[in-house]
């Protein structure tokens, strides 16, 4: 079933309900001018009935009234909607008194005579409306009768049919407006979000560079309009890193893959001495080991950024898989002479397995670049709500313009050197994809010349102690 279009069912909707109020209201109206008439003619009726009241006191008897009824006519004669009839309260008593054309004989027996006013609403042999008000009545004699004052109720029944009418006529019409109205207002209301569907027309891979105007935009487009551009600047973000790593990538591969076809092919040219044949394959060998370690490095990066790695995290503690590292590189400290120092502990909430590899990307590096016979620091501590681990190591220092760059992919400081040394270009990149997952960060200070440290700030989970965490006893290895 086809769906039909938002403003349509906006503007269907608006009219119903529009169509409901002024039902609504129509009726309320009709409520409120029956019960207008139906006061007014009560009211009517008891005014009349006191001045008749005040008639019959002032010295009139039953015989009085049969001989000279004029007074009490003289109240209704003009008014062609009032009937009156005055009969006495025997059983046996006929009627005293009978002004109108409206029969109200079969009405005496509805009525139970009473002191107070009582009133009674009954419909004619011709189906017309009428209102009548009984009341039992003392003469001036001190006998009682039985008033009975009727009102025909035509001219309101009239009226509401007018009205009636007037209703059935004008509300289709009403409606009708209603919905162009509400068909107007909705397409002018939903008009700003043609915008959203010609900017997304054009956005493409190559071209994502448009964005959304939030310039005189309701608030609610206008937030909706906002997060759209956010989304297309992180699009924009993602494709461009994207893009480069790509660039990059492909740079990185170029190089062992160019030595490994020119000394193939260098080798195969003529005939040579198996010795010869062997030291090539022991370089291409060393070519692939480097090519297999970029490509490991790039599942490791690929797997840190889903979402889903997270779901092994459990409680870390950050001095315990430190000094694992710590004895990982021990043979390889040992060999430049260096010695190795761990103090402080915090726990964080994290992969061990990631936190090793980020702390042993980074030990390796200090390893690599202090001087034989130095000394390399790490230290763990938690204040506030982080928890941190440096590594400190002396030796020739970074440049100040590198240091923001050195946790992009295949970012080296010395690309030669790193080659040589059979680094991938990686290793700090896959430190901050492993922080950015356990939702902390990597930072680093340097001074050329003098030292360079190295920290992981992890976030602390809820309930850790929020104070400096306990020193654990210091550990050096040599």
């Amino acid at each position: 079933m086809k769906t039909g279009s938002l403003s349509m069912r906006l503007g269907l909707t608006v009219s119903v309900m529009g169509a409901g109020l002024v039902l609504l209201l129509a009726t309320l109206a009709y409520l409120a001018l029956t019960h207008e008439l139906e006061k007014l003619a009560r009211k009517g009726l008891e005014s009349k009935m006191e001045q008749i009241q005040h008639s019959v006191a002032q010295g009139m008897d039953v015989n009085t009234i049969r001989a000279r009824p004029h007074s009490l006519m003289d109240l209704v004669i003009g008014h062609d909607n009032f009937y009156l009839t005055i009969v006495g309260t025997a059983p046996d008593e006929s009627v005293l008194l009978s002004t109108g054309a409206k029969p109200q004989t079969p009405l005496l027996t509805d009525f139970t005579p009473r002191e107070t006013l009582g009133y009674l609403n009954w419909t004619d042999s011709v189906g017309n409306q009428v209102l009548s008000a009984s009341s039992l009545m003392r003469l001036a004699s001190g006998e009682r009768v039985r008033v009975l004052l009727s009102l025909d109720r035509t001219d309101d029944q009239a009226l509401l049919s007018a009205y009636l009418r007037a209703t059935v006529i004008a509300l289709p019409m009403l409606l009708l407006l209603i919905g162009m109205g509400a068909w107007w207002l909705v397409q002018r209301g939903l008009a700003p979000l043609k915008q959203f569907s010609h900017v997304a027309a054009k956005v493409t891979t190559q071209d994502l560079t448009h964005r959304l105007s939030v310039d005189n935009l309701p608030q609610e487009l206008g937030e909706l309009a906002q997060g759209f551009n956010v989304m297309l600047n992180r699009l924009d973000a993602g494709v461009q890193q994207l893009s480069q790593f790509s660039d990059d990538l492909a740079h990185e591969l170029r190089a062992p893959l160019t030595n490994l076809m020119g000394k193939a092919q260098l080798t195969l040219s003529r005939q040579r001495p198996p010795d010869e044949y062997k030291a090539v394959l022991e370089s291409n060998t060393e070519e692939l080991e480097r090519l297999a370690r970029i490509v490991s490095d790039m599942l490791f990066l690929a797997q840190v950024s889903h979402p889903a790695a997270r779901a092994s995290f459990a409680a870390v503690s950050l001095a315990a898989e430190t000094d694992r590292v710590m004895d990982l590189f021990a043979l390889s400290a040992e060999d430049k002479q260096l010695t190795l120092t761990l103090s402080g502990d915090a726990h964080v909430h994290g992969d061990r397995l990631m936190i090793q590899r980020a702390l042993s990307n980074l030990l390796s590096n200090a390893i690599r670049h202090s001087p034989a016979g130095s000394h390399i620091s790490l230290l763990v501590e938690a204040y506030g709500n982080t928890a941190s681990v440096s590594v400190s190591n002396p030796g020739p220092g970074i440049e100040a313009h590198h240091l923001p760059h050195l946790f992009e992919r295949f970012y080296r400081v010395d690309s030669s050197r790193a080659r040589t040394e059979g680094g991938t270009g990686l290793g700090l990149a896959i430190v901050r994809s492993i922080m950015t997952l356990h939702q902390g960060q990597a930072d680093v200070r340097s001074l050329p010349g003098g030292f360079t440290l190295f920290r992981l700030v992890f976030p602390l989970p809820c309930g850790a102690p929020t104070d400096k965490a306990r020193a654990a006893p210091a550990r050096s290895a040599a």
